[in-house]
């Protein structure tokens, strides 16, 4: 086991995450949730600490949080308290900061681990061998081990960084066993959307979607989540779809596990995504999903077999889906139990939490070596 090759000594990790486990975004959830199982498990050889890379606010509080996280990481290196540093990673500013963490992890001999989030990276990593692209493949190439969310990810990230190939890791999302049980809507079929409002996950072409299902009957929606909310609430109501589309805006974790557990269809007809966590979250309690096979998607979900899965921007497509849905509970029920399956076997935050541990020992283990 790896955890006894570390000469029985702790692996000390320092986690990069947003704005800390407290954050709403979608790296501090997961980190939030890694925590949190962390300290369920009681895992003897590892400390995980958990410091914010880039806070709340404006651009300058972002800077001020980047250069905090390098001088705590100084001051656990001088402690001796620094074997790994976790980086999470998304697009533009991200990556610009997080090439400063990962500098400062070189200058003091620490090795770092690669997290790959973000939804567009493959149109923000330019191929074009210019500068910024040359020092993001030289970013992915010093990392001790990179982890990606899928298959799709992991072929991108070798064709980009051939360096980096041997050194990638595919560790899906993961999210808790719901703790609240599943009731669903009742006599009528709960389709429920959480994420960001906007064109890039496809909530105009949801709204259409469900103004073309305005005759049948036996369905309401929610569309929950920040963004464009009044722009969606307006555009509902000029449809005549105000009395079953509902838009509670930014909803926080209690009142997600409660939409949850109240729906029976999940939908994110999303045009790009790396591996969505509301999708894996209506896999756990068992809901019908529908979405797109972007990014890592189609690692999770199998058309016809744990969900339903459409083309982006393809509106008809996305109403015929549902309304198949609402019209067959029967459906619903196959669809949500083969996703509730997938989720136990595979992404679950038990397997999750071991997967990212034994990435961290076999970085400090191979820094070990070394060094001796």
């Amino acid at each position: 086991m790896l955890q006894r090759l570390v000469h029985n000594r702790k692996v000390h990790v320092l986690v990069a995450t947003p704005s800390g486990v407290s954050g709403q975004g979608g790296i501090d959830r997961i980190m939030g949730a890694l925590k949190h199982e962390f300290e369920r498990q009681e895992i003897a050889d590892i400390d995980v600490r958990f410091l914010a890379s880039r806070g709340p606010g404006h651009v300058g509080l972002s800077i001020f949080y980047m250069f905090d996280f390098c001088l705590r990481m100084l001051a656990a290196r001088l402690a001796k308290r620094a074997d790994v540093i976790h980086i999470n990673i998304s697009v533009s500013g991200s990556t610009y900061r997080k090439m400063v963490i990962a500098a400062c992890a070189r200058l003091l001999s620490i090795p770092y681990v690669l997290h790959l989030h973000g939804a567009q990276y493959e149109t923000f990593w330019k191929d074009d061998r210019g500068f910024m692209s040359r020092r993001i493949e030289a970013l992915f190439e010093h990392a001790g081990r990179v982890i990606v969310l899928g298959g799709l990810w992991r072929d991108f990230v070798a064709s980009r960084a051939p360096g980096a190939a041997g050194n990638i890791v595919i560790v899906p999302n993961a999210t808790a066993v719901p703790t609240l049980a599943h009731v669903g809507g009742g006599g009528d079929a709960h389709i429920l959307f959480l994420g960001r409002i906007g064109d890039r996950k496809g909530v105009p072409q949801l709204i259409d979607a469900l103004h073309r299902m305005k005759p049948i009957e036996g369905w309401r929606a929610t569309i929950a989540g920040d963004g464009d909310v009044e722009a969606a609430r307006m555009r509902t109501a000029e449809l005549s779809l105000a009395e079953r589309v509902t838009f509670p805006g930014w909803v926080g974790p209690d009142e997600v596990a409660s939409l949850i557990a109240s729906a029976d269809i999940l939908v994110l007809p999303s045009f790009a995504e790396n591996l969505p966590v509301s999708v894996i979250e209506g896999m756990a309690a068992g809901l019908a999903v529908v979405t797109t096979p972007v990014g890592a998607v189609e690692d999770i979900i199998t058309n016809e077999q744990s969900g339903l899965l459409v083309p982006p921007g393809d509106v008809a497509a996305l109403t015929d889906a549902l309304t198949r849905l609402v019209e067959n509970p029967a459906l619903r029920a196959r669809l949500g139990a083969a996703a509730m399956a997938v989720h136990r076997e595979r992404l679950d935050l038990a397997p999750f939490v071991g997967a990212i541990c034994d990435v961290w020992r076999s970085v400090a283990l191979k820094a070990q070596s070394v060094k001796h």
